[in-house]
């Protein structure tokens, strides 16, 4: 059986959080009362065990922004210790006029492979993050997100359907920089004209050979885990982009909402059943390894 990498997990203490501190915020994953609360490596280790999980890789957590370095710092400790995390997915501020002052900071880290800045707009204010729809337009982040390759950096791409042309210019002005795109490009309109847009928007990033599509947090706007959708978004996606450029995450705690890990699990693992052994195990370990260097 194919050993699992998990390309897409979170630990935290509550007090480093700002949006868990105090009353509760609007998230786009719905109420989240059950997380309010640490999620210490050792919870995370209870989750996964067997299934087969042999490596993982952490995504920041959007500590507040000057602390990025220290919650990098943070996570080598909890390495340190218990030998997981195995790679970072760090933030740095990509808006800034000269990033590398703070990517300088973190290539300080053994373990950090890669940066995560959300650029994802929408309408929904439910749903928004980014300041503005055209950040991957941007001149500054452009040149911050083109420096990344000097370090050997990823960027962990995160944006809707609708923002999917100007990540593709994006990906495409930064060619040396391997793009992450979260959560499959994050499917939240599931109209027949919703699908159409997120279809579209996908195809224009797979036809950039440095883009690569994570398979996680298919339960974000369903709260649920959802067989049948998680199956539909990664045919589609594999589809696109071949298994060799996809990679399964979990979201974990955040999916703990409403299921469990083994039966998260289950479902990708029932979504590419269909497929070859090597291309099953590039989607499910080999293209986290070759993308975060593990």
């Amino acid at each position: 059986m194919t050993a699992i990498v998990d390309a897409h997990h979170h630990i935290w203490r509550r007090s480093d959080l700002p949006w868990l501190v105090g009353p509760m915020q609007p998230r786009i994953f719905g109420p989240y009362e059950p997380i309010r609360r640490d999620y210490p490596i050792s919870e995370y280790l209870d989750d996964i065990s067997g299934c087969g999980v042999a490596q993982s890789v952490y995504v920041q957590t959007n500590w507040a922004r000057e602390e990025f370095e220290r919650e990098v710092a943070w996570v080598s400790e909890t390495h340190a210790r218990s030998g997981w995390p195995h790679a970072i997915v760090a933030y740095a501020d990509m808006s800034v006029g000269d990033a590398r002052a703070q990517l300088d900071r973190l290539a300080k880290y053994p373990l950090v492979r890669g940066v995560r800045m959300q650029l994802h707009w929408h309408e929904n204010a439910m749903y928004r993050f980014a300041a503005r729809s055209d950040l991957c337009e941007d001149p500054l982040i452009r040149n911050n997100v083109a420096r990344l390759a000097d370090y050997g950096f990823a960027f962990d791409l995160q944006v809707f359907a609708g923002q999917m042309e100007g990540a593709a210019r994006l990906a495409q002005s930064c060619a040396r920089v391997t793009f992450v795109l979260q959560h499959a490009g994050m499917l939240e309109e599931l109209s027949p004209p919703g699908r159409a847009a997120w279809r579209e928007g996908m195809r224009r990033l797979a036809a950039q050979p440095n883009v690569v599509s994570k398979l996680s947090g298919l339960g974000t706007f369903l709260h649920r885990n959802d067989e049948s959708h998680i199956g539909e978004v990664v045919a589609e996606t594999v589809g696109l982009f071949g298994a060799q450029r996809c990679l399964f995450g979990s979201n974990f705690p955040i999916e703990k909402l409403w299921t469990s890990y083994a039966n998260l699990l289950g479902a990708y693992r029932g979504a590419v059943a269909g497929l070859r052994v090597d291309q099953v195990e590039a989607i499910l370990a080999g293209t986290a390894r070759r993308v975060y260097r593990l």
